[in-house]
């Protein structure tokens, strides 16, 4: 078991960066694979980075790549999302999730496949 718990969304103009935290508190063997979902309203949630916390090997979406970095402390047990050159198309509720399994087995792609979720942060960009 574990709990996530995120923080650091907001409100920025287009082209504004904003970096998102999720702090996971439990049994490391749960976080396995930690990952950025977000959910836009009227849309299905979409995985946007995820990341192997035993080996850190990352995954994006296309849609986020080059602008969005995914890193951990593990010292902190915190997940970070930089995201830098933000568009209005990025609004959207962002979760924290994780799996027990790894990354590159449970893939990005999709949403049942992650056991444990934050209860998001919400981020706006105004263009």
């Amino acid at each position: 078991q574990v709990q996530l718990v995120e923080s650091g969304g907001g409100s920025v103009q287009a082209g504004g960066s904003l970096r998102l935290s999720c702090a996971a508190f439990g049994h490391s063997s749960s976080t396995a694979c930690m990952g950025w979902f977000r959910q836009a309203p009227g849309k299905e949630r979409e995985g946007a980075a995820a990341i192997d916390t035993h080996d850190t090997s990352t995954y994006y979406a296309d849609s986020v790549k080059g602008r969005f970095t995914i890193s951990q402390d593990n010292a902190k047990n915190t997940l970070y999302l930089q995201m830098n050159n933000l568009k209005p198309e990025d609004t959207a509720m962002y979760y924290c999730a994780s799996d027990p399994r790894a990354c590159r087995i449970i893939g990005l792609g999709q949403v049942y496949h992650y056991s444990y979720w934050g209860q998001g942060t919400q981020v706006t960009v105004s263009s």
